[in-house]
């Protein structure tokens, strides 16, 4: 009787060495895939010359927190997924109301704290209307008239003087938006690609961490 329990206590010893080994494993592999598939989605985004800031939105957890499990769980994910789908996917972009889409150039500038432009926000802090010019087989624009352009490192376009608006000495049409009726964005990411190849790589993820006992 005392050599049955000794033996049914060093397998249940050894029962539990095995499960923490599986444990240990599975945690660090699926650990290992996690961050790898979080590392491959950055970089598609930086290579597609989408900058490290969206490419740092992409995040990786793991699941339970805290503790490693034989089911532990990686999830990895975007904090700007209606950035990041269109490019996954591919997507036409069409203006809300049905008409145009008014692209601004450089000449436009940006708004405060780098709020991206529009036609409305242009003319608000200009004090200024903006002039349609229709284009057939083009596309149209919206041109800033009665700008100088600015001098030292500023650079950009102003609104003329009162001088210079009498004498017109300076003064020039400015293209400021471009209208196209839609944008076609092609494909440049593939995330559905490269999480399938760290998938595939998670068995050998864990064999490679599991204790040699």
């Amino acid at each position: 009787m005392k050599l049955a329990a000794a033996i049914s206590g060093d397998l249940r010893k050894i029962m539990a060495e095995e499960i923490k080994d599986a444990e240990d494993a599975v945690t660090a592999g699926m650990r290992l895939a996690a961050d790898g598939l979080k590392a491959d989605l950055r970089r598609q985004v930086t290579e597609a010359g989408m900058g490290q800031r969206l490419a740092n939105t992409w995040r990786a957890e793991l699941y339970p927190k805290g503790r490693n499990s034989i089911k532990a769980a990686g999830f990895v994910f975007t904090k700007a997924p209606t950035i990041i789908r269109p490019f996954d996917q591919g997507a036409v972009i069409k203006s809300k109301h049905g008409f145009w889409l008014a692209i601004p150039t450089p000449a436009a500038g940006t708004g405060a704290r780098g709020k991206r432009m529009t036609p409305g926000l242009w003319e608000q802090m200009h004090g200024a209307r903006l002039r349609f010019i229709y284009r057939r087989g083009a596309p149209s624009l919206l041109v800033a008239e009665n700008m100088r352009a600015r001098t030292g490192k500023r650079g950009g376009f102003a609104k003329g003087s009162a001088s210079a608006l009498r004498t017109g000495r300076g003064m020039t049409s400015v293209v400021m938006f471009i209208l196209v009726p839609q944008v076609s964005l092609r494909k440049r990411l593939d995330v559905d690609g490269v999480a399938e190849q760290w998938a595939a790589a998670l068995p050998e993820l864990i064999v490679r961490n599991w204790r040699d006992g």
